[in-house]
């Protein structure tokens, strides 16, 4: 490990470091090389490849052919495992060189199931380094941790930490009381949580009578979901745990933390370099977006180096906004904010909008409003008619008054561009979440004929 230009601890210096134009030629070798293996162990692939046009490794070309080669989508992957348990044809490995298999959380059927062979382990664990030490998490650092162990790929973060060389505190979910004492008694410097389960956490630790500003935490690392990226919400979790937040992503089927916001806080820094190639596509159109400052879109991945189950430019739903302006630690990997997931996104007569944008707007209230939503669609399926019914909880100790419902609505109308329907609920009504908060709710929604 050292120290680049005196600001920040980078962890692999030589690759966090390097040119745009030099990694894109190491990228170029090893995509080459990877759509070979793809051909020769992947059935999907071939199949996919083959339908497409593509009758061998060659013919697919280089990086700049990209566009014409066929995106990879969750539903495929579920698709392919239903078809053929226990891991799919996108399987690229046998049985017996499979070191581990985690799986999603089923929310929307089926769990899928993600193998990683020794090597694709190795590299995640060393993508994870490279985030969490931009993220702030040094050698010795006291971590406590709230990461179950398994079956989802965040176990992974333990690992990945532990041979980072911390001193690990597990505690995972399921007992936050647990979670705010470990807090107070042990100090730590660092704590991984998704931004909704660390509001939680505060508002727990009061209740017990604990300050969490007085735990002694230097850095929030936060992910899992949107939000951390939102400037009243990060404000927010600023002056409660009087700590910085730092942003990490990942998605479980390319890597973990392949993200990591460094310590200057201007979006989170590409950490995959030499494993996984990223682009951007316009969602709509499917076409490449131009990565350059200010670019927005979906992100698009592909495995370089992977080979349990290998991915071809997989559609993440990650809809982002990019940067590239040089940063004063080094790194030269773009940095992105996650806007929300085109998958969450609602349109409104015609205007896209994000259930976490929604949430910055309200958030902006605070501290009259506690900054928790829940968006009440009243018909299932993306498109709405106005007004768009939302619930907002009103802070510990503060009333409901007219004019709050209206500033709201006028506030998400004028910067959202979309007619509300906000309507007041006492503090504590809406759900708290230890892992991802859920900002749309169905639950009244008529079902469309």
């Amino acid at each position: 490990m050292t120290v680049a230009n005196n600001y920040t601890k980078i962890y692999d210096p030589e690759v966090e470091t390097r040119s745009r134009s030099k990694q894109r030629l190491l990228d170029e070798s090893a995509f080459r090389k990877q759509v070979i293996y793809l051909f020769e162990n992947s059935r999907f692939y071939k199949n996919k490849l083959n339908k497409a046009g593509f009758k061998n490794a060659k013919s697919v070309g280089g990086l700049n052919n990209l566009n014409n080669v066929p995106l990879s989508t969750k539903d495929e992957l579920r698709k392919s495992q239903a078809e053929e348990a226990p891991l799919g044809s996108h399987c690229a490995a046998p049985l017996e060189n499979i070191a581990r298999i985690y799986s999603t959380s089923g929310t929307s059927g089926v769990p899928m199931y993600i193998p990683l062979t020794q090597n694709d382990l190795k590299n995640w664990i060393i993508t994870s380094h490279r985030s969490y030490t931009a993220a702030g998490i040094l050698k010795n650092h006291r971590v406590l941790t709230t990461y179950n162990s398994g079956p989802f790929v965040a176990g992974a973060v333990g690992e990945s930490l532990q041979s980072l060389g911390v001193n690990i505190i597990p505690i995972g979910t399921g007992n936050t009381e647990r979670l705010v004492r470990a807090l107070n008694r042990f100090q730590p410097d660092a704590i991984p949580g998704t931004p909704s389960f660390l509001l939680y956490i505060a508002e727990t630790a009061k209740r017990l009578g604990v300050d969490p500003s007085e735990c002694g935490l230097k850095t929030l690392i936060c992910g899992g979901e949107p939000g951390a990226a939102e400037k009243s919400l990060r404000s927010q979790l600023e002056n409660l745990y009087r700590a910085k937040v730092h942003e990490v992503m990942g998605i479980g089927d390319i890597s973990i933390s392949i993200w990591g916001e460094a310590e200057e806080q201007l979006g989170m820094h590409f950490c995959a370099q030499d494993f996984v190639h990223v682009e951007l596509i316009d969602p709509k159109s499917e076409k490449i977006v131009p990565i350059e400052d200010g670019a927005t879109g979906e992100l698009v991945y592909t495995h370089l180096r992977h080979e349990a189950a290998p991915l071809l430019r997989f559609r993440s739903r990650d809809h982002v906004i990019v940067y590239t302006k040089p940063v004063g630690s080094g790194r030269t990997g773009i940095r992105i904010r996650c806007i929300g997931r085109t998958d969450d996104m609602l349109i409104v007569r015609g205007v896209n909008v994000f259930p976490s944008a929604v949430r910055e707007v309200v958030s902006d209230f605070c501290p009259e409003v506690s900054g928790l939503i829940s968006i009440r669609p009243s018909q299932n399926g993306v498109k709405q008619s106005p007004p768009l019914p939302i619930l907002v909880e009103l802070n510990q100790g503060r009333k409901e008054y007219k004019n709050l419902q209206v500033a709201i609505e006028t506030a998400i109308r004028e910067k959202l561009v979309f007619k509300s329907k906000v309507s007041l609920v006492p503090y504590l009504t809406l759900d708290r979440s230890e892992y991802k908060s859920k900002l749309v709710d169905y639950k009244n929604a008529q079902k469309l004929n």
